[in-house]
């Protein structure tokens, strides 16, 4: 792999480009955004040029699309004729039976393989890029079937998202939503529920007069974009909506069961199961 193309360097984008780098990747990186977003990649040195979609492309042996999902369906439908043969095309979008589908419909003179880094920030752009964003973060692959990880971009792939701190985990794209909609998609919108709630209610003085560091930690996924989550729920709906109802069914249960001796057990399944959420993989055994 000599040259990478970052289509939409910000938090993602960015952060993977100073990743490889810090990983000791000596080739060239190539940045498609906009003219102030290249600008201030280039200043930040997270990119060594810029290029138009087209050119850059053509140019790379690992093109990464870090845009948000409707931009990442857009790209995969225009870029097929400007591959390299034998190039690899991934995707960093947090919704995948959908990209994936566009992808085995669009491209065809490359490989695509599907990813998801879980990892990010509530802040956005490239001047909030991290080389360590995904140092021990997973990184979900989605590959259409297994023989898709054996080819030799995937396998060199696969090697720069361990160096980089990656901890791969392989899933089909139908499986990665279902999961996604229970781990990020449901604690963002309990998050933005509960901060919604707190606003219509309390107002900000009157919460903030009692608030603790517990409120701090509910709602810091409040501060999430919009414009990241609208596609995220637009091409994850069913699965997500499947989610909401049986959290609402929890909340529910939990309602009716205030003065219940017997609330003791959620509470205890809940504090089992957040503790070893937040042990190493492995201390469980």
């Amino acid at each position: 792999m000599k040259t990478v193309a970052i289509v939409g360097v910000g938090l993602i984008g960015g952060s993977f480009a100073l990743a490889l780098r810090k990983a000791g990747f000596k080739g060239r990186i190539i940045g498609v955004s906009s003219p102030k977003t290249v600008e201030a990649a280039l200043d930040a040195k997270v990119i060594d040029e810029g290029m138009r979609l087209e050119r850059a492309v053509f140019e790379a042996d690992l093109v990464y699309l870090s845009q948000p999902i409707s931009r990442i369906l857009t790209t995969l439908e225009a870029i097929d004729p400007y591959l390299r043969e034998g190039a690899l095309v991934t995707d960093a979008g947090s919704t995948k039976a959908e990209i994936t589908g566009v992808a085995e419909r669009c491209i065809s003179r490359a490989q695509f393989l599907g990813g998801h880094p879980m990892a990010g920030k509530e802040t956005r752009g490239v001047e909030e890029s991290d080389p360590d964003l995904f140092a021990g973060r997973t990184y979900v692959l989605t590959p259409q079937g297994p023989e898709d990880m054996d080819t030799p971009a995937a396998q060199e792939f696969l090697e720069w998202i361990r160096r980089i701190g990656g901890v791969p985990v392989i899933l089909n794209p139908e499986e990665h939503d279902q999961v996604v909609s229970w781990t990020s998609h449901l604690p963002q919108l309990a998050s933005t529920a509960l901060a919604s709630a707190l606003a219509r209610r309390l107002g900000i003085e009157g919460s903030r007069r009692v608030a603790g560091p517990g409120l701090q930690d509910m709602t810091r996924l409040a501060q999430s974009s919009y414009e990241i989550w609208r596609d995220i729920l637009a091409t994850n709906g069913p699965q997500i909506e499947r989610a909401l109802d049986a959290y609402i069914s929890e909340l529910r249960d939990l309602r009716a069961r205030l003065s219940d001796p017997e609330m003791s057990k959620e509470f205890e399944i809940g504090a089992d199961f957040a503790a070893r959420l937040r042990r190493k993989e492995g201390e469980d055994a």
